[in-house]
């Protein structure tokens, strides 16, 4: 059955959803992802940081936008590469874990221990190499109950299979607003820096940024069906055409001021003739 899972998260990687549970392959007939935008992340979930600290979901709410994350720890496959797709996709970002944004990494296996998560973050911080980004990045561990809440709001849908010891799972990550709603979702293991900044910025509510992106996410527009953002074709002409007259105004208003300043070389004409005649009228005149 695992066997099955690294296309299945390939195609999930192109932006395609889970399909209908009767239409998957066997051994995936409750794995998949279904969209809950804008649902609300429960926030008094109680979890374990990678400390071994008690902690509620809340506790991470209300002071920055979000990366979520569902994986297990131990897994052999595809939770590797999803941390290791989004860590190489932050690498590119030049906003900082902790700083603009956190990322919650939460483990679905309620078997595992903060020492897993632990061992986890030092991986990855080692990666990134970014200060302030350990107080930005949590790992957590929890059990059934929380996980089974966390992962019914999040639309994550996993499986395990009792023969091999492993869980079968698609692969996604979502961004939640400040308050812990979820604003998008990104497919597969890939994430591209550019989709995932406009979705930083967008569900911070334009707080981080710069007026680059205000102007990009004016033209691009987040799809959930592919977790991409594609472009707005008629406000990329509209903009455009605004810039086309903006230009043409700067080169007429250059033009005509140009054409009424006064000719400095004729001025300077005009002044040394009468010199040159009040001159020749001084002079002295002789008798022959």
């Amino acid at each position: 059955m695992l066997m099955a899972l690294p296309s299945f998260g390939q195609g999930m990687t192109q932006g395609i959803m889970a399909p209908p549970a009767n239409v998957r392959p066997p051994g995936l007939k409750n794995v998949g992802i279904e969209q809950h935008l804008d649902e609300q992340i429960p926030p008094d979930l109680a979890f374990r940081d990678e400390t071994g600290q008690a902690v509620r979901l809340g506790d991470y709410f209300g002071r920055k936008t979000m990366i979520l994350n569902l994986v297990y720890y131990q897994c052999p496959m595809l939770c590797g590469e999803v941390l290791s797709g989004l860590e190489s996709a932050l690498r590119v970002l030049k906003f900082d874990v902790g700083k603009e944004f956190d990322v919650l990494t939460v483990s679905f296996d309620p078997g595992e221990t903060p020492a897993m998560a632990t061992k986890k973050k030092a991986e990855f911080l080692k990666r990134y190499e970014r200060p302030g980004a350990a107080g930005g990045w949590h790992f957590l561990t929890g059990p059934q109950e929380s996980i089974d809440a966390l992962t019914r709001a999040a639309g994550f849908q996993y499986q395990y299979d009792a023969k091999t010891g492993q869980f079968a799972h698609a692969t996604a990550i979502m961004v939640l607003t400040p308050e812990g709603k979820i604003a998008q979702y990104y497919y597969g293991v890939e994430y591209a820096p550019k989709d995932l900044r406009l979705g930083l910025i967008q569900a911070s509510e334009n707080k981080i940024g710069n007026l680059a992106d205000q102007v990009l996410l004016y033209c691009y527009h987040y799809d959930p069906t592919t977790g991409k953002y594609g472009a707005i074709v008629a406000r990329v002409l509209e903009l455009s055409g605004l810039a086309t007259i903006v230009i043409l105004g700067i080169f007429m208003t250059v033009l005509i001021r140009h054409g009424s300043r006064p000719d400095r070389h004729a001025a300077a004409r005009i002044q040394v003739e009468p010199r040159r005649l009040a001159t020749n009228n001084q002079r002295p005149t002789t008798n022959d």
